[in-house]
């Protein structure tokens, strides 16, 4: 056996070893955290649209292989990133959808999700596709859930309640995608998105969440959704990749400085950005076989220019693709970002990772 050949069986290996230890949602973790709320775009919905108004909705083949059955609310064949870290830090139940019907009651002592398909940080991200929730909506949302929580179980338990949860927030790719072809002056584009963006963050502090994950803009240039839009035949957009990176840099700063300005707080900067740039790069040690075309795919060299939907094909084995559709990762790709996320060092987050955020 070669070298290269037995490199890529001790890829396969790991991967193998990490999909069956993130597969257990038995295994169970005492960590300090209460409650587990996700707030974010596409990236993190789990069927808020379907309530909605709005041509954004994951139907089948979305979540053909999730486990409690599709469509699953998910834009992906099976699990999102938060389902899986939800899972590893110890929750029996994904957290549902805030305009959920039955998202009441005790069930919301456990954690929410608020994520919108579509929606951005700036109020006006996404409007083409009708109703969304963005970011500020989302956290008027979370304000209404914290009331709940004081109506249920008293202000003193609600707080402590709160001060020890989780908050993970997966948005701010659709403010530069839809922001593109206007962006005028991007560092004045990108200031104005993270202006909002602070001012958001610093709501949720002033509503009791201390410990915060927030994740930058993955490698956008490198979605089938950007290859074909640009009519590449290989490679990805770099300009936005550059527009990425700087929003990111700009992110990062913000979240330092909140950490250092807002007493009790851990702001963790999750750099989805490195982790897409690992996982992309180093494709075939992962086991996959394609990098940048979609599963699930209607029309465009690389399967980028529909979203996936009822009328989609879809590839039988979605191991071997990193893209699910022209904008998401397939549950594979999630298991490594997920996996990045809660054990990784600081290449992928920083100060803490989210296993040691949970432990704080």
């Amino acid at each position: 056996m070669g070298i290269i050949s037995k490199k890529l069986m001790i890829h396969c290996l790991i991967y193998q070893v990490l999909v069956i230890h993130l597969w257990s949602p038995t295994i169970c973790f005492a960590y300090n955290i209460t409650a587990f709320f996700v707030f974010g775009d596409s990236l993190a919905e789990v069927g808020n649209n379907y309530y909605l108004d709005t041509v954004a909705k994951p139907e089948f083949p979305n979540g053909i292989d999730f486990p409690r059955g599709a469509p699953s609310g998910r834009y992906t064949n099976s699990r999102i990133t938060a389902d899986v870290i939800g899972e590893e830090l110890g929750f029996k139940d994904y957290t549902p959808p805030y305009l959920a019907p039955n998202t009441s009651g005790d069930v919301i002592l456990k954690g929410v999700n608020y994520a919108s398909s579509g929606a951005g940080i700036l109020q006006t991200t996404g409007a083409i596709y009708g109703e969304r929730l963005c970011l500020g909506t989302q956290v008027d949302y979370f304000a209404k859930t914290r009331q709940d929580i004081i109506s249920r179980i008293g202000a003193p338990a609600a707080q402590a309640l709160l001060r020890k949860s989780l908050y993970f927030l997966q948005i701010g790719s659709n403010d530069i995608i839809f922001g593109e072809n206007s962006f005028g002056d991007v560092n004045q584009y990108v200031d104005d998105v993270l202006s909002k963006f602070k001012n958001h963050l610093t709501r949720l502090y002033n509503l009791d969440a201390r410990k915060i994950a927030v994740s930058n803009a993955p490698k956008l240039g490198c979605m089938p959704y950007e290859i074909d839009t640009h009519n590449l035949t290989k490679g990805c957009v770099e300009s936005l990749n550059e527009v990425a990176k700087l929003y990111n840099i700009k992110l990062k700063s913000m979240i330092e400085d909140l950490t250092n300005n807002l007493t009790g707080s851990i702001f963790v900067y999750i750099d989805g950005y490195a982790v897409a740039e690992d996982t992309i790069k180093n494709y075939r040690s992962y086991g996959f076989k394609n990098a940048n075309r979609a599963c699930c795919r209607v029309s465009g060299r690389h399967g980028g220019l529909v979203p996936c939907y009822s009328r989609s094909r879809f590839c039988p084995d979605r191991t071997k693709y990193v893209f699910w559709d022209p904008y998401h990762p397939t549950e594979p790709a999630v298991l490594i970002g997920a996996k990045l996320l809660l054990d990784g060092g600081l290449e992928y987050v920083s100060p803490i990772n989210i296993r040691q955020l949970a432990n704080s």
